[in-house]
């Protein structure tokens, strides 16, 4: 008998652009259909935790936690789960770290971001779909809609735009196949549409 392997469905993008509402609609659409589904998250609060960087501060060693142990709990959630939504797909953690260099006017090591490069491009292989916000300049940050108190505290205009900037570029320069949702609810229901199909509760 052929092993089925769960679907597993990533979202990337800048902060603040409705990611996790998108993820949490999807979710319970398909649980709504009995399909056993677990929506993977929570990683920035314990990066926190650990007394690791993040945002504009975000290191190699940062990022290369945020991608592995995104990955290890998505892996965990594909043995209780047919369909494992993942919060902060595993390109999301380099386009914060570039976009974080930008911001500081540093450079990583050649080296060093070449590794990141190739273990995210690895661990982005399994996602059956990867779904991209795009940042609306128009929407300003509240800090209520996804936000964290936390990131209110940090936020600031220019480096959410250079995540969103750094997130688009990444997708494009390894090839990762992915779906853009704009800010609108046409956008954002076409984006449900097809995650509801890959997970056969369409």
């Amino acid at each position: 008998m052929i092993e089925q392997p769960p679907v597993r469905i990533g979202v990337v993008g800048t902060y603040a652009t409705g990611k996790s509402t998108l993820m949490r609609r999807i979710e319970m659409e398909i649980r709504a259909v009995g399909i056993p589904a677990l929506r993977v998250g929570g990683l920035a609060k314990r990066a926190a935790a650990l007394g690791l960087p993040k945002m504009t501060g975000h290191t190699t060693a940062s990022t290369e936690w945020m991608i592995t142990a995104g990955v290890a709990k998505e892996l965990a959630a594909t043995v209780r789960a047919q369909v494992v939504l993942a919060d902060c797909a595993a390109p999301a953690a380099l386009a914060y770290y570039t976009a974080a260099l930008e911001h500081r006017g540093e450079h990583a090591s050649a080296i060093a971001l070449q590794r990141l490069r190739t273990l995210v491009t690895a661990l982005s292989t399994p996602y059956d779909l990867l779904l991209a916000t795009v940042l609306d300049p128009a929407e300003p940050f509240t800090g209520t809609r996804e936000g964290t108190k936390s990131q209110a505290r940090e936020h600031a205009p220019a480096f959410r735009q250079l995540v969103d900037a750094h997130t688009h570029k990444l997708l494009a320069e390894l090839s990762l196949g992915h779906v853009f949702v704009a800010n609108d609810d046409i956008s954002r229901s076409d984006a449900l549409r097809i995650a509801l199909t890959m997970a056969g509760a369409a």
